[in-house]
């Protein structure tokens, strides 16, 4: 009996530490995102993340995808592309590739990151020109950035009104600091049902498209996956809103609050 209690104690701990430990996203995970202009059903985006290889390191492969749909593909149409390809263990972007066609404004770009020379090479296709960036260890491109901060942040240690601060590089803009502001706690109602949210404000640049600087909102499912829930833009001519339409290959349990 003292045996098999012991046995029953170790189980448990080692249960709660798995858990404690686990990652928030695995290859094969896929989200899917319905976004809406105004009261239309404007174009759906998706991620769906795989292992791959770059110059023999096995790294993690983010393909985004989006693209107007219905109607609003005959008025607008958009085919963008977006590829990530990351470190398993500390994230670091190794390429980014970028073609979109947005109602014929076109782009077509490489970066490729050189750690051991702390530069990258942006390879604009389109216009056959190369450009050079110097980085660090810490620069991330605008996907592996989600990952990047979803592996190496617990949010139950935030305060309202804290920032998360990254390097970024993913235009021929050059390297900028990215700036995530933590609000508050908050709760969504979804087609899954109510779901807990921590809501976070990334700053943008205000101007020709957004309205502000924080413009832009952001609620992330308040469990272990710690996936996109609804994005909400105020932009120039409206708002956008993207919500969460399907998912698959979570790696932890999608917490649904139950009435």
């Amino acid at each position: 009996m003292k045996n098999f209690l012991l046995l029953i104690f170790a189980i448990a701990i080692n249960t709660v530490q798995a858990q404690e430990d686990s990652e928030p996203f695995k290859s094969g995970e896929w989200l899917k995102f319905r976004i809406h202009y105004g009261i239309f059903n404007a174009s759906s985006a998706t991620l769906h993340l795989t292992n791959d290889n770059v110059n023999g390191k096995s790294v993690y492969k983010v393909r985004g995808e989006g693209k107007t749909t219905g109607a609003a593909r005959v008025f607008y149409k958009v085919d963008d592309v977006y590829e990530s390809y990351f470190d398993k263990e500390d994230g670091k972007p190794y390429k980014f590739v970028r073609k979109i066609d947005e109602g014929g404004y076109t782009k077509d770009m490489e970066i490729n990151f050189d750690y051991k020379n702390k530069k990258a090479e942006l390879n604009d296709i389109k216009h056959g020109k190369k450009q050079n960036f110097t980085i660090t260890n810490k620069v991330q491109d605008l996907i592996s950035a989600f990952y990047y901060i979803r592996k190496n942040y617990d949010f139950n240690d935030l305060t309202e009104g804290e920032f998360i601060k990254l390097d970024m590089l993913y235009d021929d803009d050059g390297v900028y600091q990215f700036k995530l502001k933590y609000v508050g706690i908050d709760t969504l109602k979804t087609k899954y049902g109510k779901v807990a949210c921590l809501k976070f404000r990334p700053y943008v640049q205000s101007g020709r498209v957004f309205k502000e600087e924080e413009s832009l909102s952001l609620w992330v499912s308040n469990d272990q996956n710690k996936i996109p829930i609804r994005i909400k833009a105020d932009i120039a001519v409206g708002s956008i809103k993207a919500d969460l339409d399907g998912y698959n290959g979570l790696n932890n349990q999608f917490k649904i609050i139950m009435d």
